[in-house]
């Protein structure tokens, strides 16, 4: 019984459909659709294909149901179980390809936002082959799907022209020709026995950051040496779309879902003679089963060997965020012992650069002066410079930033993050902090992302607090600093509630006071 009880008993579970053909065996297909779904807390609804008769070790027969079966199926569910997510499995024929990408363009003309996982079947664990039609063609579902998840054989038949190929290229060519994301895993890929390396061609992924919308993603695992692995490919795709069902971008559900089925294989048994199932073991909670991500675009060497950032002096606590030295100065006096220089473009624009570094040099004294943690957001250079204490980036200016120069020279390194991925992402950088944000709507920046929410922000917390301090951000005034703090975060970043004040030191103080004040529990 694992943390997520009080949302399976809740009427409010995502509704997410399976498409998929039966497994008599009960390890992979429908059985191991609705498992994982129901697993990660969603309503799992079902559209049959076909019937296998299988066990552990054979395939012995493939039906598939009728055309008018299969789209009955899905105008029922339709009008009454609408999906937010679609996880596809097994098509037994083309016949069925194309009557599910026509029924699906019609149906997300009228419901835009379902979002759609093809899992392209066509091998089962043992061998067998299970697609009547080899030559499959997927074109039907061209711009229908969000993301297509093809193993390494299966990658290589749908691309068999393209020869002598890599496996990025032939994923970036079906990612062209669907016109969806790509995962191309890596799992049954002969040429590595010591990692398993699948590979995210992301295209026009939405809520994150501009650097991560359009890039490759690689997320490595060490291999867990296991013969049970039967329904990998199936729990993985419906956990993909489990996971965006809850609300979370494309990269934060394959990150998620990767470590799912990771923890999976960690505790898969055998129950026949052939390979058995991998286990279902509940939202993942455990960072050692989670991959290492390597971003192709960001050049950074990343590995075991990587040093940390300078720490941070004892609870970050209340955070402010300020755009000037002179809040600076009025709230060092008050006592505040971490802070950030935040000064946006268009007052750089008004004032000029030699402005700008008399700010941030006269804050960097200030900190000095009062013993205190201040960091200089963006302008890292200027920062080093200085001699900063700290310098905070974004996910976009942390890939062009000279990290080692900044290392080298000594400063803290707190970095942002606007979902799991991109914390994790950060946290194998070691720096001193991560922000997690935004948590609610703030109207101080736009935003690529969603609003986090408390729920992702304790999964998160729960995930990382052992291994870094974490600063929750984004629209949080007073009155959620209780349930804030409650998350198990280190700190809490606040910006109006500061710089809006009439006397800025005064409102520091209650708000330092308010968050001493409120009751921490450790986040579950």
């Amino acid at each position: 019984m694992h943390e997520d009880l009080e949302l399976s008993t809740c009427s409010n579970r995502p509704i997410v459909w399976s498409i998929a053909a039966s497994d008599s065996g009960g390890g992979a297909g429908i059985q191991a659709d609705l498992q994982t779904m129901n697993d990660l807390s969603c309503h799992a609804c079902t559209v049959i294909t076909g019937v296998t008769a299988q066990n552990s070790v054979a395939v012995d027969l493939v039906e598939p149901v009728t055309q008018n079966m299969l789209k009955q199926q899905l105008d029922t569910l339709s009008t009454d179980l609408p999906p937010v997510a679609i996880k596809i499995g097994l098509l037994v024929d083309q016949h069925q390809i194309d009557l599910l990408g026509q029924w699906l363009s019609k149906y997300k003309e009228v419901n835009p936002n379902v979002q759609v996982v093809l899992d392209p079947v066509l091998v089962a664990t043992c061998g067998d082959s299970l697609n009547s039609d080899l030559g499959v063609n997927f074109t039907p579902f061209k711009g229908v799907i969000k993301l297509l998840t093809p193993n390494y054989s299966e990658l290589h038949q749908l691309t068999a022209h393209c020869k002598n190929a890599s496996i990025k290229e032939r994923a970036r060519f079906l990612a062209d020709q669907l016109d969806c994301s790509v995962l191309a895993k890596g799992g049954d890929n002969p040429n590595d026995q010591l990692y398993a390396e699948d590979i995210l061609i992301c295209r026009n992924v939405s809520h994150c950051s501009e650097l991560h919308q359009n890039e490759t993603v690689r997320f490595v695992n060490k291999r867990i040496k296991s013969d049970n692995t039967h329904g990998t490919g199936c729990t993985l795709s419906s956990a993909i779309a489990s996971f965006i069902a809850h609300g979370y971008p494309l990269q934060d559900a394959v990150l998620q879902a990767n470590a799912y089925v990771h923890s999976g294989i960690q505790f898969s048994y055998q129950i026949g003679e052939g390979a058995g199932p991998i286990a279902k073991t509940g939202w993942p909670t455990d960072l050692r089963h989670f991959p290492r991500i390597i971003c192709e675009a960001s050049k950074l060497l990343i590995n075991d060997t990587v040093k940390p950032f300078r720490s941070m002096a004892g609870d970050i606590g209340v955070y402010p965020v300020v755009d000037s030295a002179e809040i600076i100065s009025l709230l060092l006096s008050a006592g505040c012992q971490t802070i950030q220089l935040r000064i946006k473009e268009d007052l750089v624009e008004k004032n000029g650069p030699d402005w700008l570094e008399q700010q941030i040099a006269k804050a960097i004294e200030l900190g000095y002066q009062h013993k205190a943690q201040v960091f200089i957001n963006d302008h890292w250079q200027l920062a080093i410079k200085h001699s900063a204490f700290g310098v905070h980036l974004g996910q976009e200016d942390v890939f062009q930033a000279d990290l080692n120069l900044i290392k080298s020279s000594g400063l803290a390194l707190g970095l942002s993050s606007h979902g799991v991925f991109e914390a994790l992402l950060a946290q194998q950088i070691k720096p001193s902090y991560v922000a997690i944000g935004h948590i609610y709507p703030t109207p101080t920046k736009d935003m690529p992302s969603i609003p986090q929410g408390i729920s992702k922000v304790k999964r998160q917390v729960s995930l990382l607090s052992s291994s870094i301090p974490l600063v929750a951000i984004g629209g949080i005034s007073a009155a959620q600093f209780n349930i804030i703090k409650q998350t198990g975060v280190n700190g809490v970043a606040v910006v109006r509630a500061v710089t809006l004040a009439d006397k800025p030191a005064q409102a520091f103080n209650v708000l330092a006071n308010l968050w001493e004040q409120s009751p921490w529990k450790e986040a579950v």
